[in-house]
């Protein structure tokens, strides 16, 4: 699939981290307590995460120009967990400012790069500035989505949608191949399997169901052979942190 510009990408990111902060801002101290769809995560953990990865992906870059790399976070996966249970308890204004603090920081660590920095390693999956940038897109934009303030997986863009086709290839399990028919778009295929399932729908509920989320218009079909069957079962979402075993 065609790759995102720099200059695409960091208008995707001001534009949501925009909506994230105007949404965050109208939240009160009991609504941090409103539970997700994430098991165990209450908007509180959600919000505590975005602050918590927002920081981790400035610091990629901000490591990067210097020709230097660090972990993404301080203690690995276990450090993460900890700092996220820690922030999930504050209050909606700290909540706020946190994140706020976090975003401008990360924005102003990817506003400074040139071409040539966007390509500087970084720890995260032993790739380059772009990739935490991508990453912090889905981050955001999942996330949002996570909150319940009216930003579900309808509002992702077609853009946003067609990126996290290309990440979530990952998701596939060896034997499938899926052949994606969003609604009056051009089809495409996924993984290289032997095994065909056709999923046909609205682009965001398809990408809605590969992020792991619920489809919100109810347009998926799952069709092999002609025949209709389940939606198939997808392998685990591909962390950028490792996760102890």
């Amino acid at each position: 699939m065609t790759e995102l510009s720099t200059a695409a990408l960091l208008t995707a990111l001001r534009t949501t981290a925009a909506i994230l902060l105007e949404k965050s801002a109208a939240l009160t101290d009991s609504g941090m307590r409103t539970g997700t769809e994430l098991p165990g995560w209450t908007r509180g953990h959600v919000l505590a995460h975005l602050s918590g990865v927002t920081n981790a992906m400035a610091r990629q870059a901000e490591y990067a120009v210097r020709g230097e790399k660090t972990e993404l976070y301080d203690g690995g996966f276990e450090g993460r967990n900890k700092a996220i249970e820690l922030a999930a308890g504050h209050g909606a204004a700290e909540q706020h400012r946190d994140l706020e603090a976090a975003l401008d920081r990360a924005l102003t660590a990817f506003d400074a790069l040139d071409e040539v920095g966007w390509r500087a390693s970084i720890a995260y999956r032993n790739g380059v500035v772009l990739d935490g940038g991508l990453a912090l897109w889905r981050e955001l934009v999942i996330h949002l989505s996570d909150l319940a303030v009216g930003r579900g997986p309808e509002t992702w863009t077609q853009p946003f949608c067609r990126h996290l086709f290309d990440f979530l290839t990952a998701r596939v399990p060896a034997e499938l191949r899926l052949k994606l028919q969003p609604l009056g778009l051009p089809p495409l295929t996924l993984g290289n399997g032997n095994r065909s399932i056709s999923i046909s729908g609205m682009l965001t509920d398809i990408a809605a169901w590969l992020a792991g989320r619920t489809p919100t218009s109810g347009s998926l079909r799952a069709t092999a052979a002609a025949d209709g069957v389940d939606l198939p079962a997808l392998l685990p979402w591909p962390a950028g942190v490792p996760v102890p075993q």
